[in-house]
C-alpha cells in the first residue's frame, strides 16, 4: 500500500488561513501553496497585498500561487506583474478566459515571455491545455491547474484527459500540471500514479493523510468498535 514518503506527486496545501499556511509550511512534506480570491474571502481577508506579503514572510522557500481578479485582460496583466514582484517564489494565477469566453492566451504570453511564473488555473479540456502550452515561453517555469475535481463531479473520469495533458505539456518541460479540486484521498494516489506534478488538497484532505498505507482488517476493527461504542452511548434497545 502506498505511504506518504513513497509519493512523487507534489503535494501544495490549498487555503488562505494564515495560521493554517504556517502550519503546512512546517511539513517538509508539503512544497508549495496555492490560493484564490474566493478562499482568501472565506478565510476573512480584506487587505489582499498585505494578506500576501505576510504569507510570503511565512514562507519564503516554496512555490506560492495568487491570481489576479480583474476580468479587463490590460488589468489582469498589470495585476500579475505587480503580483509577480512580491517574490521569486511567487507564480501568478491567471483564469484561462475572463467572463466573457474570452482566451487569456495573449496575457499568459507576455508575462511568460517576460519571466512571469504563470499558474494557468480554470482548466476543464485539453483544447485549453494546447493552447495554453503553445502560449507559454519555453525558459519559463509554469503551472497549469486543471480542475479534475470539478471534472470527476460532472460524473466524468479525468485521469485520462490528466494522462493526455501530461503528453501535450512535454512540448515544454518547464511547465507542470496540477491536479486541482481533489474530492478524496484516492485522488493523490491516482495523480502520482499517471506521473502529475503536483496535487493541490485543502486541509480536509490533508487531514486524512495519515490513512495512508492503513492495515485493512486494523481499519475494519475500528470501524466496527466506533459503531459499537456509538450504540451503547446512546443506549439503543431493541
Amino acid at each position: 500500500m502506498t505511504r506518504l514518503a513513497d509519493l512523487k506527486v507534489k503535494i501544495f496545501a490549498d487555503g488562505a488561513d494564515l495560521e493554517g499556511i504556517k502550519a503546512m509550511h512546517a511539513k517538509p512534506w508539503i512544497k508549495g501553496f496555492t490560493t484564490n480570491p474566493t478562499l482568501m474571502r472565506k478565510a476573512g481577508v480584506s487587505d489582499y497585498p498585505r494578506f500576501a506579503k505576510e504569507v510570503l514572510r511565512a514562507v519564503p522557500d516554496r512555490p506560492i500561487s495568487f491570481e489576479v481578479f480583474a476580468d479587463d485582460f490590460e488589468e489582469m496583466e498589470r495585476q500579475a506583474l505587480e503580483i509577480a514582484s512580491w517574490g521569486r517564489n511567487v507564480y501568478v494565477k491567471i483564469p484561462v478566459t475572463n467572463t466573457r469566453r474570452e482566451f487569456s492566451g495573449p496575457v499568459i504570453q507576455r508575462l511568460s515571455q517576460n519571466g512571469v511564473q504563470v499558474n494557468v488555473t480554470v482548466v476543464f479540456t485539453l483544447e485549453q491545455v494546447k493552447a495554453i502550452t503553445e502560449s507559454l515561453a519555453p525558459g519559463t517555469p509554469a503551472i497549469i491547474s486543471v480542475f479534475a475535481g470539478r471534472i470527476a463531479d460532472t460524473g466524468v473520469d479525468p485521469v485520462p484527459m490528466m494522462r493526455e495533458a501530461l503528453k501535450i505539456m512535454q512540448a515544454k518541460p518547464k511547465a507542470e500540471l496540477i491536479w486541482a479540486s481533489p474530492r478524496e484521498l484516492l485522488n493523490i494516489i491516482q495523480a502520482d500514479e499517471i506521473g502529475c506534478h503536483i496535487i493541490t488538497v485543502t486541509n480536509d484532505i490533508l487531514g486524512k493523510l495519515s490513512l495512508l498505507g492503513k492495515d485493512h482488517d486494523d481499519y475494519s476493527l475500528e470501524t466496527v468498535e466506533m459503531f459499537h461504542k456509538d450504540a451503547l452511548a446512546a443506549g439503543y434497545v431493541i
